[in-house]
């Protein structure tokens, strides 16, 4: 596989990842990994979630851990009791002891649960087979940046997102909030070295594409019906070199408004469905 030898030195598109709604893959049927066990993070494991969305996802996700404690104000008890009766019912608590009990600041919504992590699948088991579109995040370390990214890649039908193991953020609390119940819905993988799963990547049949703001074609252009990895990097540096020389080929997103910074949780939006409409 010919890899592109150049430095992405864009900056603001980050890394787009793209979606595709891959006809014979259902993200429910892989329900955000598997329980906490030896590679979830120990502070993952005991952390809450927050807020309607966030909360019900990771209550109806079978492959999370089991719930620890479920805390509700009156209301949301009663509207949780009518619309998940098989669930335990909650601890009705007020308001302020919910927000006591989580980071300061948390829109909790009048709900909060603490369960176990999300487990991540291994690379080979997210990748295989390959169809469809996955996405990569290289450094992108906000956690409401990468809640987001998770947002999107299940709304466009995203096989999944993959991580750098030391350079992501826990996957729960503000980052789940963030992404309103999408990741307990779409599988995620952690790798340590991003240029080596690229490698694996290659060998399983998916083609790598990197957003780079200067890269000399668009998105459209590079787009076709294989399976795609849309790679995408932090705001601040974009991709990392090492990175983009294992794409196998660069794209940056057209903004003729003039202004060339797109957050990287946007860029990945637009990448999704540019990604989508090139997909049969």
């Amino acid at each position: 596989m010919a890899r592109h030898q150049r430095r992405n030195e864009g900056k603001g598109q980050g890394v787009g990842q793209a979606a595709s709604r891959d006809k014979g893959w259902s993200p429910s049927a892989h329900r955000g990994g598997r329980p906490a066990g030896k590679h979830g993070s120990p502070s993952a494991a005991s952390d809450w979630v927050w807020g309607w969305h966030a909360t019900l996802a990771a209550l109806a996700n079978p492959l999370r851990g089991p719930t620890r404690r479920l805390v509700a104000t009156a209301e949301r008890a009663k509207e949780l009791a009518a619309r998940t009766p098989a669930l335990p019912a909650a601890e009705i608590v007020d308001a302020a002891e919910i927000a006591r009990l989580l980071p300061p600041g948390a829109a909790h919504q009048g709900l909060a649960l603490k369960a176990g992590a999300i487990e991540p699948l291994p690379l080979a088991e997210l990748a295989s087979p390959a169809r469809g579109v996955l996405v990569m995040l290289d450094h992108v370390t906000d956690p409401q940046n990468v809640g987001a990214v998770f947002r999107s890649a299940a709304a466009f039908g995203a096989r999944g997102v993959i991580v750098q193991d030391r350079h992501a953020p826990a996957f729960t609390g503000a980052l789940a909030k963030a992404a309103a119940g999408a990741l307990d819905i779409t599988p995620h993988a952690r790798v340590v070295n991003l240029a080596r799963a690229l490698d694996e990547l290659d060998a399983l049949g998916w083609r790598a594409i990197g957003l780079a703001g200067d890269a000399a074609q668009t998105l459209d252009q590079v787009l076709d019906a294989r399976p795609t990895v849309l790679v995408l990097g932090s705001e601040g540096e974009g991709l990392r070199r090492l990175v983009a020389e294992h794409c196998d080929a660069l794209a940056r997103i057209p903004m003729p408004g003039g202004f060339q910074s797109l957050n990287v949780s946007a860029a990945a939006a637009v990448a999704l469905y540019e990604a989508t409409r090139s997909k049969p």
